[in-house]
């Protein structure tokens, strides 16, 4: 069996696991998190993340090992280097992280593959979650912000469409968790930090948000998804844990506009990327 470890890697941690390309489903107990302070200089990055690889890697024969790392953008997936020029890993621009990673774990710079992090929540639901078997697929996660890819048969592609315009602003306004906060705070005065505070308010007002949710969200399908003609929708991400709140009005507007789109919700949420990850590498090794 194929040695494969499956990466995300966020602004603050780094979430890895051995993945088991038959099953196609994470090794539970291999699973490692580890905080990384993004901010910090080149040594300090890398330093963390080689820790974390050897940790859930320690056991298997580096010959034969396969690493997919989901990574944020802007980034050079096929030669892996890090293209982020402010915030979070600027002194790590324009730094070869493939090469970087393979001299420091003594393998080859061939067995690693990189994939953005919205293109891998994708592959890992098309790999091992709820849309096995589609060919023409859209995923959109839902939470501090909107990741958008498009699964066209062969590869997950980020479709970036977090920035597009919408209404008088951009889509991520009205679709990530801030929309949640800020229209709370319009409504009422008060403080929510995202969708499971609004569970413990008033049924009333949250009706209100779901519906107000509801419209903006149809509306982007409508105005985005629909041109690709997916199959099926699947969607990730914390507020797709409340879709039962905002399901029915939602398809109610698709409906109306004669719009038969199924929505699949993530059956592997977190573990998406990462399943993902290991997947999009196997299918590249395979090439």
């Amino acid at each position: 069996m194929q040695n494969i470890v499956g990466i995300d890697i966020g602004g603050s941690h780094i979430t890895m696991a051995q993945v088991d390309p038959e099953k196609r489903e994470i090794i539970n107990s291999t699973y490692v998190r580890e905080h990384v302070d993004s901010f910090g200089p080149k040594e300090t990055i890398f330093s963390a993340w080689i820790s974390a690889i050897e940790k859930v890697s320690h056991n298997l024969d580096k010959d034969d090992l396969l690493i997919g790392i989901a990574m944020p953008g802007p980034f050079d997936y096929e030669n892996g280097i890090s293209l982020m020029q402010q915030g979070k890993f600027i002194d790590i621009y324009q730094v070869n992280i493939k090469e970087e990673l393979a001299g420091r774990l003594s393998i080859s710079s061939d067995q690693i593959y990189f994939i953005n992090d919205a293109g891998a929540f994708l592959e890992g639901e098309v790999f091992g979650g709820c849309v096995q078997g589609f060919s023409k697929i859209f995923g959109v996660t839902l939470g501090t912000g909107l990741g958008t890819a498009f699964y066209n048969g062969e590869t997950a592609t980020d479709e970036d469409l977090w920035d597009s315009p919408f209404k008088n602003s951009i889509c991520e306004d009205y679709l990530a968790t801030r929309w949640f906060v800020n229209h709370y705070a319009e409504l009422t005065g008060g403080k929510i930090s995202g969708t499971k505070d609004l569970l413990d308010q008033s049924e009333d007002i949250q009706s209100r948000m779901f519906d107000d949710y509801a419209d903006s969200f149809a509306e982007f399908i409508i105005k985005y998804v629909k041109n690709y003609d997916p199959e099926v929708l699947v969607i990730g991400g914390n507020i797709a844990k409340v879709y039962p709140y905002f399901k029915k009005r939602l398809n109610q507007h698709l409906e109306e506009h004669k719009i038969n789109l199924p929505i699949k919700i993530s059956a592997i949420f977190e573990d998406a990327a990462i399943l993902g990850a290991a997947g999009y590498a196997l299918k590249k090794s395979y090439r």
